[in-house]
């Protein structure tokens, strides 16, 4: 399970969360593994049945408030009842409020780390679970060129050699854009979303058989690139084999697995003469209309039972 600590996290430039430490030492080597935040109120009034200790606990003008004016003791103890909890990662004050004393020294007890920003709460929140997601979320590294047709995040596999790249290149001229070449970083996000992004290294360059690499920004302008888009559908390029069968009417639809989300599909194959870039921008338009539930092959399939049906009522007529 992807984990990061909270050290990690303070040190991460990318982190757009202006955290302080108020209190840290070891617990800072603690794990944050749910891209989730808490908000520990009853937890703090002594309601612990159904507190989401795994999350980041966030403390904002109303818990604050609470432990300003709750009795000390009985504030102390709740606290720490909440804070023995082995996974709590780590706490943070929002507003840039200052620190009760009795969570400062409750926090140094229990060795959990406590922190300060000064973003609103709910602001911190959405920034945090954001962050998280993206930091956390399962991710993988697939073969591929990934490219955005119509609005839709098409990855382009098949073997080495097969024309991935220069079919790719075709798309660019006809104006789509490029998000990575040869390898595509791919992340699950809630929803069975499947984000599709570059290798900072390879970001923006293409390597096409003949002509070397190539920088896309610079030869097709800024609007030919995008960090990340999508992953909507599948296009497998395949060596055309005389002696195969292949799909002639669209009505068997193909699925892959990737991170645990299916995926459609299509297969080409790849002969000289083919254009392959219109092929992939008609199959890119049919996957939209598949998405808002009009099948082109099965309306025809119905449409030629239906006209058999009637010729034969009129041959038995």
């Amino acid at each position: 399970m992807p984990a990061l600590t909270v050290e990690q996290i303070l040190k991460d430039e990318r982190a757009p969360l202006k955290l302080k430490v108020v209190c840290g030492g070891p617990s800072l080597k603690r794990k944050v593994v749910v891209p989730d935040a808490n908000r520990p109120g009853l937890a703090l009034a002594g309601y612990l049945k159904h507190f989401r200790s795994e999350r980041v606990q966030v403390i904002g003008r109303g818990e604050n408030n609470y432990c300003q004016q709750e009795n000390p003791k009985t504030l102390f103890k709740n606290l720490n009842r909440m804070l023995a909890k082995p996974d709590i990662p780590f706490l943070v004050i929002t507003r840039d409020l200052p620190a009760p004393k009795i969570v400062i020294e409750a926090c140094r007890r229990a060795k959990v780390a406590l922190l300060k920003t000064e973003m609103e709460t709910a602001q911190f929140v959405g920034e945090l679970t954001a962050y998280l997601e993206d930091r956390l979320s399962p991710s993988t590294t697939v073969h591929g060129v990934l490219v955005d047709v119509y609005g839709m995040g098409v990855l382009i596999q098949g073997e080495s050699g097969i024309g991935k790249s220069e079919c790719a290149l075709e798309l660019l001229k006809r104006g789509h854009i490029l998000v990575s070449d040869d390898a595509v970083n791919v992340i699950h996000k809630r929803g069975d979303t499947l984000i599709g992004s570059c290798p900072e290294p390879l970001r923006h360059f293409m390597e096409v058989r003949g002509l070397g690499i190539i920088d896309v920004k610079l030869l097709f302008g800024i609007g030919a690139v995008l960090d990340r888009s999508r992953i909507e559908l599948i296009i497998n390029l395949v060596a055309w084999d005389p002696s195969k069968q292949y799909e002639r009417t669209g009505l068997l639809e193909e699925t892959i697995s990737t991170l645990n989300v299916s995926l459609p599909m299509v297969r080409i194959p790849v002969s000289p003469g083919r254009n392959l870039a219109i092929l992939i921008e008609v199959a890119a338009l049919n996957q939209r209309l598949k998405t808002r539930g009009y099948f082109s092959a099965q309306n025809f399939n119905e449409r030629l039972i239906r006209r058999m049906r009637k010729n034969a009522k009129h041959a038995d007529s």
